[in-house]
């Protein structure tokens, strides 16, 4: 058996513990935490055999790690990532990676060059529908993409109440941040950082001093318009709800946590398991089967891909490393500037028209 990896797990706050409960599982390793709060420190130490700091940098010092799991605060995010990778410790970190773009492009920078493991958690590039989009994206068989609605709706801030950090601009970065980021990074997914952003609109609506709702029009190289619209102070969802909708000019498709829908005007040789009309195939279907189920396939999922990373020596995670996570980062930071001037961020884009074939005339020739 190959030794285990040494991972801490930093920050013991609701995505903290579930990040604990899963490194604590993995057969893999042998698992350390850190958080500043002596009560969460003092109540875990008494019921589960791993081990506590209270001190971060301090840990750093005293502990031989492989990796740490990241999962404080977002303003502390930059700080505790680039002391972890100085001295060559792999890092998972949980999003959004940075409240300022050229931080993350820095560590990205800083990781590639240390030749370290480093991933960001956006647990969605793991939901089997959104993979599934992502192929049918890149195999081209919806012809040219035209629109993209991105949606993300959740019951998270309901009425004005006292902030947290996670509600505090300065500190979680609000709802665009929290919530708009996770449909976003799928949009960097699947075309990359927008060439122009405008028409966006932050709107507080219990919060004060933060965003409650976001809006906004993401225009892509040679791609299409997307619309970004999310809202955290929804109460006719349950639970989160993230779903991206998207139209071709070979037909269109739509994913969710649940399920992916494909409709094709015509087959696509490539992709010969789906035929001309309706297709749907189902998130239970298209997940990998996860080594331990808890919480979610794609929390077990991402973490296992981090850590089998780690373990095997690999060169790079999976999904979602420092770098795309930049992207979020940039795309957020273009929403915000065009928020808060109203004048469009970047360039239009150059967008090549749609072919289409020449009419015959009465005599056989081609014309118009």
């Amino acid at each position: 058996m190959s030794k285990p990896v040494r991972i801490a797990v930093v920050g013991l706050g609701k995505m903290g513990l579930s990040h604990f409960s899963l490194v604590h599982a993995h057969p893999d390793t042998e698992t350390l935490a850190c958080d500043a709060s002596g009560f969460m420190v003092d109540v875990l130490s008494k019921n589960t055999p791993a081990t506590f700091h209270k001190d971060y940098d301090r840990m750093l010092a005293e502990e031989a790690l492989d990796a740490v799991v990241i999962a404080t605060p977002s303003r502390a995010h930059a700080p505790m990532v680039r002391a972890a990778l100085e001295k060559g410790i792999h890092v998972f970190c949980e999003k959004p990676f940075c409240l300022d773009w050229q931080d993350a492009v820095a560590l990205a920078d800083l990781a590639e060059q240390k030749g370290l493991i480093n991933q960001v958690g956006y647990h969605y590039r793991h939901v089997g529908a959104f993979q599934e989009m992502k192929r049918i994206i890149d195999s081209g068989a919806l012809g040219r993409i035209t629109h993209v609605m991105a949606e993300a709706y959740g019951p998270v801030v309901l009425r004005p109440k006292r902030q947290s950090w996670r509600t505090t601009k300065s500190e979680g970065g609000g709802c665009l941040y929290d919530y708009a980021a996770h449909p976003l990074n799928l949009l960097n997914w699947f075309f990359g950082v927008p060439a122009q952003v405008t028409g966006s609109v932050l709107t507080s609506i219990f919060s004060e001093g933060t965003d409650d709702e976001v809006m906004s029009t993401l225009r892509f190289e040679n791609g299409p318009t997307a619309q970004l619209s999310v809202n955290w102070s929804d109460e006719s969802h349950r639970k989160m709800s993230t779903k991206i909708s998207m139209i071709g000019t070979n037909g269109r498709i739509f994913a969710d946590r649940q399920e992916c829908q494909l409709y094709l005007r015509a087959p696509s040789e490539a992709l010969p398991q789906y035929s001309k009309g309706w297709n749907v195939k189902y998130t239970t279907e298209l997940t990998q089967e996860s080594w331990f189920y808890l919480r979610g396939e794609e929390y077990s999922n991402q973490i296992d891909d981090f850590i089998s990373a780690v373990r095997d020596a690999k060169t790079r995670a999976t999904e979602n490393d420092f770098r795309s996570a930049a992207a979020t980062d940039q795309s957020i930071a273009m929403i915000l500037e065009n928020s808060d001037t109203g004048i469009p961020v970047g360039e239009a884009p150059r967008v090549s028209p749609v072919a289409t074939p020449q009419k015959r005339s009465w005599f056989g020739r081609a014309g118009a």
